[in-house]
C-alpha cells in the first residue's frame, strides 16, 4: 500500500512558479503537437484539389491515418524508453524528431513520400504526448491534477486554433506546404528551453536509485515523490511498469481507459481531419469551413479548462461521462443543419465533447496509476487508443465517397461517444482495485 508523508500542503510562491514553468514547457510542446496534427485537417480541401496528385477522399483519409498509426507506434514505445532514458530526454528527442519529419513532409514531391513522412512525424508526436502528460501530473499539486493537466493540454487546441488561423491567412495564396513550414519554426526556440528548464521525472530518478536528486526536486517544486518500497522490487530489480499494469486488478481498468481513449481519439481525429471538408460538402466556402475548425478548438480550450476544474471537485468519472454525453447530443444537433447562429455554438460544444473529453481521459488515466508506472500507463492508453485515431480519417473518407450525405459523417461519431461514456462509467474506483506493489509516497517540503 502507498503511504503519504505530508509535511505541508501549501506551496510557496516560488515553488508554484517552478511548477508553472513545467506546465508551460509541456504546454508549448503540445501546441506544436496540436498544430502539426490539426493543420492536416486544414489542408484536406487543398489536397483534394491539388492537380498534380489527383487524390480522392479515401486516399486523403489514408494519408491522415498514416500519421495516427505512427503515433500509435510512438505512444506504445515511449513507456519502455522512458524507463531507460528518462522523460526529459524523450521530450527533447520527440520534438526534434517530429520537427525534422515535418520539414521532410513539406518537401515531399509525391503523395507516397508525403504519407511516409507524416507517418514518421507521427512517431515523434505519439511519444511526446504521454511523456508531457506524465510529467505535468507528477509535478501538479494533489487535488488539482486534472486542472493542471488541462492547462497543459489545451495547448493541443491552441495549436489547432493557430493551424486554422495560419490556414485562413496562407492556404489560398501560398498552398498547403506553407502551413507545414510555419509549424517547424517554433521548435528552434523550444528545444533549448526544454533542455535548460524542464526537470527530470522524480519517480524515474527514484527508480534508478538516484533518491537524493529526486528528493531535491521534490523540495524545489513542493511536489510528491514516490519512493519504491520492497514490494515494487524483486531481487534488487525494479518491477516492470508494463508487468505491473497487466497484473490482476489493473488489467481491467487499463483496458477500459484504452476503450475510452479509442472512442475519444476517434472523435478528435475524425472531426479535426474532416470538419472543413464536411462543411464544404454542405455548401460552405473554404474560408467559412476553416472558421468551423477554429470554433471547434476555441470551444475545446474554454470548455476543457472549465470541465477540468469541475472534475477536480466532483470526480473525473462524472465529468468525463457528462463530456461524452455532450458530444453525442451535440453531434445529433449538428446533423440537423442548425441555423447559422447556433452552428458555431454546437461546433464549440463538439470541441469540448471531443478534444476536451480526451484531455480529461488522459488526466484521469495519469492520476489513476502510480507515478512510476504513469508514463507506461498513459503510453499504453494512448497507444491502443490511437487505433481509433487511425480508423477515423479513413472511416469518414469512405463515408464521403459513398455520397450518403454529410449528416452521416456526424451520425458515425454518435455511437463512439456513447461507448466512451459506458467505458468510463465502468472504471472501478481506485479503492476497488488491487494496489499492492505501489511505491511509497513522500512529499517535498512546502516551506522550502
Amino acid at each position: 500500500m502507498s503511504t503519504v508523508q505530508n509535511l505541508q500542503r501549501t506551496q510557496t510562491p516560488a515553488q508554484r512558479r517552478r511548477v508553472l514553468v513545467v506546465v508551460a514547457l509541456a504546454f508549448a510542446t503540445i501546441v506544436l503537437d496540436g498544430y502539426d496534427l490539426m493543420v492536416f485537417g486544414a489542408m484536406v480541401p487543398a489536397l483534394l484539389e491539388y492537380p498534380e496528385w489527383g487524390l480522392t477522399p479515401t486516399r486523403v483519409g489514408l494519408i491522415g491515418s498514416y500519421t495516427t498509426f505512427g503515433m500509435l507506434v510512438g505512444a506504445l514505445g515511449v513507456g519502455f524508453l522512458t524507463d531507460i532514458l528518462g522523460r526529459r530526454r524523450i521530450v527533447l528527442a520527440c520534438i526534434a524528431w517530429f520537427s525534422l519529419a515535418t520539414v521532410a513532409t513539406a518537401m515531399a514531391s509525391t503523395p507516397e513520400a508525403f504519407g511516409l513522412f507524416r507517418f514518421l512525424a507521427g512517431i515523434g508526436l505519439g511519444g511526446v504526448m504521454p511523456t508531457a502528460i506524465a510529467l505535468t501530473v507528477e509535478y501538479a499539486p494533489r487535488g488539482r491534477q486534472q486542472l493542471y493537466n488541462a492547462m497543459m493540454f489545451v495547448g493541443y487546441s491552441v495549436g489547432g486554433v493557430l493551424a486554422a488561423v495560419v490556414a485562413i491567412a496562407l492556404l489560398a495564396e501560398m498552398g498547403f506546404r506553407s502551413l507545414l513550414w510555419v509549424g517547424t519554426a517554433p521548435a528552434l526556440v523550444l528545444i533549448p528551453l526544454v533542455y535548460f528548464l524542464l526537470p527530470e521525472s522524480m519517480s524515474y530518478l527514484a527508480r534508478r536509485g538516484r533518491l537524493e536528486e529526486a528528493q531535491q526536486l521534490a523540495e524545489k517544486y513542493g511536489a510528491d515523490i514516490e519512493v519504491p518500497d520492497v514490494d515494487s522490487t524483486k531481487g534488487g530489480r525494479a518491477t516492470s511498469a508494463v508487468s505491473y499494469l497487466l497484473s490482476k486488478g489493473r488489467r481491467g481498468p487499463l483496458m477500459l481507459f484504452c476503450v475510452a481513449s479509442f472512442m475519444g481519439l476517434l472523435l478528435v481525429y475524425g472531426l479535426n481531419t474532416w470538419l472543413p471538408a464536411i462543411m464544404r460538402s454542405a455548401g460552405y466556402p473554404l474560408g467559412s469551413s476553416l472558421s468551423f475548425l477554429l470554433a471547434l478548438n476555441l470551444g475545446a480550450i474554454v470548455g476543457t479548462l472549465a470541465a477540468a476544474a469541475v472534475a477536480d471537485r466532483i470526480g473525473s468519472r462524472i465529468a468525463i461521462s457528462l463530456a461524452f454525453l455532450a458530444a453525442a447530443i451535440t453531434l445529433v444537433f449538428l446533423s440537423l443543419q442548425p441555423t447559422a447562429a447556433l452552428i458555431y455554438v454546437f461546433i464549440a460544444l463538439a470541441g469540448l465533447g471531443s478534444i476536451g473529453t480526451q484531455i480529461l481521459v488522459n488526466g484521469y488515466a495519469a492520476a489513476y496509476f502510480p507515478a512510476w508506472a504513469r508514463g507506461s500507463a498513459v503510453g499504453m492508453t494512448l497507444g491502443i487508443g490511437r487505433i481509433g485515431a487511425v480508423v477515423a480519417p479513413t472511416m469518414v473518407g469512405l463515408i464521403m465517397d459513398s455520397n450518403l450525405g454529410f449528416q452521416w459523417n456526424f451520425y458515425a461519431f454518435v455511437i463512439p461517444a456513447v461507448l466512451g461514456l459506458v467505458a468510463i462509467v465502468l472504471v472501478p474506483r481506485r479503492s476497488e482495485t488491487a494496489v499492492s506493489s505501489s511505491p511509497q509516497v513522500a512529499r517535498g517540503s512546502r516551506t522550502a
